[in-house]
């Protein structure tokens, strides 16, 4: 899929829209989210087209970071035109981390990968099933209270859930803005994997987009996470840019 420079910026304001920061500055060609959650794209500064930016950028977001009592945090693209702000970056301390791709994709091939949404449901607040499935196993207490106070802040977000014997074996939550489906906090039950819920529950998703008329779909993923890349490659997503967070000392 190509992508213009309006698709890139469309992205990125649907992405905050869904991750819901505390506030949001912006400058020329830029998005500032600020948030004193754990959540990385609701606290990190983000352009808004991959063009030339001069770094002399870095020092003023920095400080508009600093003055909110933010640590400063650039989310940046893995783009050639961004090669002279990485040892700009590292001369002033931050360092690069957490390699995560942004993959995009058309509806059809999310629909395709499954049959039925057996189980599926869309609603507009989680349930506590919901909410501990999110919640769950490996995810660190604060950070999993900081992305549920997000989720609240969130309009217009639904809520999936993926129902079996009044169990909930599979969640996630899709964002429909800027004319993208955005996919965030997929979750299938440890014990659960490899049956095909997690196509299931996407497909529901992309049922409700295409009920809205859209047609697009995007949503970020850790660059090393290879089960989830692998099944959005058989949706037919694509990585359309690579980006890690680059931060401050603090």
């Amino acid at each position: 899929m190509t992508l213009s420079a309006a698709d890139i910026a469309s992205i990125e304001r649907a992405t905050l829209a869904a991750v819901a920061p505390e506030r949001v500055e912006a400058i020329e060609g830029w998005l500032l989210p600020m948030d004193h959650g754990t959540v990385g794209r609701a606290h990190s500064a983000v352009p808004l087209h991959h063009g030339a930016h001069d770094p002399a950028w870095i020092d003023l977001i920095a400080r508009r970071y600093r003055d909110a009592g933010v640590r400063p945090v650039f989310r940046l693209p893995d783009q050639p035109s961004f090669e002279a702000w990485w040892p700009a970056l590292t001369a002033r301390g931050f360092k690069s981390e957490q390699p995560t791709l942004t993959q995009t994709g058309a509806l059809q091939g999310l629909l395709g990968l499954a049959s039925d949404t057996d189980g599926v449901s869309l609603d507009e607040r989680p349930d506590a099933a919901w909410m501990a499935m999110f919640l769950g196993e490996g995810l660190d207490p604060v950070d999993g209270a900081s992305r549920s106070r997000a989720l609240s802040r969130a309009e217009g977000t639904l809520f999936a859930s993926l129902r079996e014997g009044g169990q909930t074996l599979a969640c996630g939550a899709a964002s429909f803005t800027e004319g993208w489906l955005s996919m965030h906090g997929l979750r299938t039950a440890a014990g659960q994997r490899g049956r095909g819920l997690a196509g299931r529950l996407i497909r529901g998703m992309a049922l409700e987009a295409q009920r809205r008329g859209i047609a697009r779909a995007f949503l970020q993923v850790d660059a090393a996470n290879a089960p989830a890349l692998a099944l959005y490659r058989r949706a037919g997503m694509t990585t359309a840019w690579p980006y890690t967070y680059w931060r401050a000392p603090l």
